[in-house]
């Protein structure tokens, strides 16, 4: 279906701007009530799949419990509250300003420099655009939560929690989907001719946390009696350290798996326009 545009006599400012009832003016107030409608219909939208994503906190945080030693099973909860916290501290503070501040698709940059504490958003669809991007900033640090279980201490994860939101993951994102980032396609000079396309963040959110992941294993190391004793000498046989909920675990899995039914579709990031349902339900 090809969308069908305001005549332009209905432009706010224009010199032919139709006469109070005649035709024309209802021509163009019946244009207003359509756009206002699909953009609190997007606004909805964008609501719906953010809670969903965020809701994955729950699914992550149920798979982390069920998988740990019984003993560990507060301490990785407050962890996991710490990423939805704190990440939204980080996020919100400097991380979403870092991440999409300040885009100028004729230019290329590092790192954002506007709307910092969200200075200057003020309309529904800028509110809900960040409570979005913070549910996929939260989720990219959370990835990091299970690898670290029974290993890291508590004040080291919040520091590592604020530092992924406020800058590391901000910084990956202005380079993929901010329209200046030296990677992205939405640039006027997109690199190699047509830049990276991530659409719902396999590389921006997934391999950002999994990479990050990968670096804290290395420098935390196993865990203690796993491969060695308290002393540090090897032990003969690997000690197993068996989780101690499998109904926490399988819980955890479906309520991941039901919070990618917002993580996909909404990365369309609206609705309303035509063919973004077909790409929604694909998705």
């Amino acid at each position: 279906m090809t969308a069908v545009e305001a005549p332009g006599f209905c432009a706010e400012g224009a010199e032919d701007a139709p006469a109070e009832g005649s035709t024309e003016a209802l021509i163009c107030s019946a244009f207003a009530y359509t756009d206002q409608t699909n953009g609190g219909l997007d606004v909805f939208y964008l609501l719906f799949a953010a809670a969903m994503v965020f809701f994955m906190q729950a699914g992550f945080a149920m798979l982390c419990a069920g998988s740990v030693r019984q003993k560990n099973v507060k301490n990785i909860m407050l962890k996991n509250i710490l990423d939805a916290c704190g990440g939204a501290l980080g996020f919100w503070s400097v991380g979403y300003a870092f991440a999409y501040g300040g885009a100028d698709g004729s230019k290329k940059g590092f790192i954002g420099n506007t709307n910092f504490f969200l200075s200057g958003m003020t309309s529904g669809g800028d509110l809900i655009g960040f409570f979005f991007q913070f549910a996929f900033a939260a989720t990219a640090a959370t990835i990091v939560a299970g690898t670290v279980a029974e290993r890291c201490k508590f004040e080291a994860y919040l520091c590592y929690s604020l530092m992924l939101t406020g800058f590391v993951y901000p910084v990956v994102v202005y380079s993929v989907w901010g329209a200046s980032g030296f990677l992205t396609a939405f640039n006027s000079d997109p690199a190699f001719g047509c830049g990276m396309h991530d659409f719902a963040g396999s590389g921006v959110v997934h391999m950002t946390g999994g990479i990050t992941a990968l670096i804290a294993a290395k420098i935390l190391g196993p865990r203690i009696g796993r491969f060695y004793d308290a002393d540090g000498n090897e032990l003969p046989e690997p000690h197993d350290f068996p989780p101690h909920s499998v109904a926490l675990q399988v819980l955890g899995t479906f309520i991941l798996w039901v919070g990618w039914y917002g993580f996909n579709p909404g990365s369309t990031l609206s609705i309303s326009p035509a063919g973004y349902a077909d790409v929604c339900a694909l998705a």
